[in-house]
């Protein structure tokens, strides 16, 4: 086990050298090794992947333009699990077994493979393995943004003794426990830096225990990590991390500058996916930039063709350019982005993206001439920005029906909050030419999938 560790770090070393050189040499230079590292990929999934040989058995012998590939998606992979993957050894089967278990999150899969799942709140749960080229790509473009510390955080850091708190479900294989799992068995000394907190707890709990622990960085869940930024400016939550790391799901320019200024740290957000961890990094102008020299991010519209920058997306194909063992080639994220047309401010080569939304969380009303309107997820975001309010979330439990949850803030008048949003969501749906629809008062809070996400609209679920 020593002598892995010793190889995994000097793998990693290497591809940190040529992540800060490729971002050194510029567009063209991070431009010719993705399409290197996508021909190779390509060429690996035929030669070693049953389904992939049979997908594109009518495609030229090199590939290096992604356009050139079908559209692949979650549904599809997983029904041909034991065909899609390049190691015979690793069966839906095995995997399944093997996620069954809580006693294995973190545990070498076949003695080599990390095994994380998606939580399935889209309906399909996703079981995904991931090789050690992928963990030291992950870490190695991770260490190339991981700079930029004011000397007033280094020492914050330095103080806290670099401890890491992660705001997570508890258990599961999820990929935000299983990966600290894995470091912690693997480095035991690094391990004990890193702590996961579960958010199956009350909040006053929660709150207890990072105080005790007074992290140095803090990690979760946008909601989460906004939520528990309503707890630090009511004084409860006492911690000074150096950094915050939101992730999982879109962080409105609002909530990173709520988050930032209640814990008076630097805010690295991240948009990335299970199937890509590592996709990209966010910069200080609110961009998130594609690590684009290992994945490729194309913004596409219904019908899968290209989307200029500067227009938004109906979906986004992804390529995961490292994991080998289960090739994710222009995979249909689900997501709506747009592309910065111009360099970003921060300076960065990198391709810069901002994400809108999920287009399945889009919800669809009977207007009143008999047909279907659907009304995008940001739309409900920017209108329901109403003071007072910590957290919301819509539900459509029937095609006319809206539950609408809320935590309001310390203090906040719940009633009055409650007619202020009734009235917006009027209003909204009014501006789309929605039909009647009934918004009810729900009793219960804002409730968190397993995954531990706060999915603020939550459409009708389909049989």
């Amino acid at each position: 086990m020593e002598e892995e560790a010793r190889q995994e770090e000097a793998s990693v070393r290497r591809l940190a050298r040529d992540a800060r050189r490729a971002l050194r040499e510029g567009p063209a230079a991070i431009a010719r090794r993705q399409r290197a590292r996508l021909a190779e990929m390509v060429a690996h999934a035929r030669a070693h992947s049953p389904y992939y040989r049979e997908l594109y058995r009518d495609l030229p012998e090199q590939v290096d333009d992604p356009a050139l590939l079908p559209v692949t998606d979650k549904k599809t992979l997983m029904a041909r699990f034991d065909d899609w993957v390049t190691d015979r050894r690793v069966t839906l089967g095995r995997v399944e077994a093997f996620v069954a278990d809580p006693g294995l999150v973190g545990h070498r899969f076949c003695d080599r493979y990390l095994v994380v799942t998606t939580t399935g709140t889209s309906g399909l749960r996703g079981l995904f393995v991931l090789d050690e080229r992928n963990l030291a790509v992950h870490t190695a473009v991770g260490l190339r943004t991981g700079g930029g510390l004011a000397a007033r955080d280094v020492v914050r850091t330095l103080a806290r003794a670099g401890r890491t708190a992660i705001v997570t479900a508890p258990g599961g294989h999820f990929a935000t426990v299983a990966a600290p799992a894995r470091l912690a068995l693997d480095r035991p000394w690094l391990g004990r830096m890193m702590r996961v907190f579960p958010i199956n707890q009350p909040v006053a709990e929660l709150v207890d225990e990072l105080n005790r622990f007074d992290p140095a960085s803090l990690a979760g869940f946008a909601g989460m990590l906004t939520l528990l930024a309503g707890e630090q400016e009511a004084g409860r939550l006492r911690i000074h991390p150096a950094v915050v790391i939101p992730g999982g799901e879109t962080l409105t320019p609002d909530a990173r500058e709520r988050i930032a200024t209640a814990f008076q740290a630097k805010v690295r957000a991240a948009y990335a996916s299970t199937e890509c961890g590592f996709l990209s990094a966010g910069c200080a102008h609110g961009w998130y930039h594609v690590n684009s020299d290992w994945a490729v991010l194309e913004p596409v519209d219904a019908d899968h063709r290209p989307v200029p920058p500067g227009q938004l997306s109906h979906t986004v194909l992804i390529s995961n350019l490292a994991n080998r063992v289960q090739p994710i080639l222009r995979y249909d994220l689900g997501d709506s982005v747009l592309v910065r047309p111009d360099p970003c401010p921060c300076g960065s080569p990198l391709p810069a993206v901002q994400v809108q939304g999920r287009i399945a969380d889009l919800l669809t009303f009977p207007t009143d001439r008999g047909g279907q309107v659907g009304v995008s997820p940001m739309a409900f975001g920017a209108a329901l920005d109403v003071p007072g309010v910590e957290q919301f979330q819509l539900v459509q439990t029937a095609p006319t029906v809206l539950r609408v949850r809320l935590r309001p803030a310390a203090g906040a008048d719940a009633d009055r909050l409650w007619q202020a949003m009734r009235d917006k969501v009027t209003h909204l749906l009014a501006e789309h030419k929605v039909g009647e629809v009934t918004l009810e008062r729900a009793e219960e809070p804002p409730q968190q999938s397993p995954g531990g996400k706060y999915r603020r609209i939550i459409p009708l679920a389909t049989p």
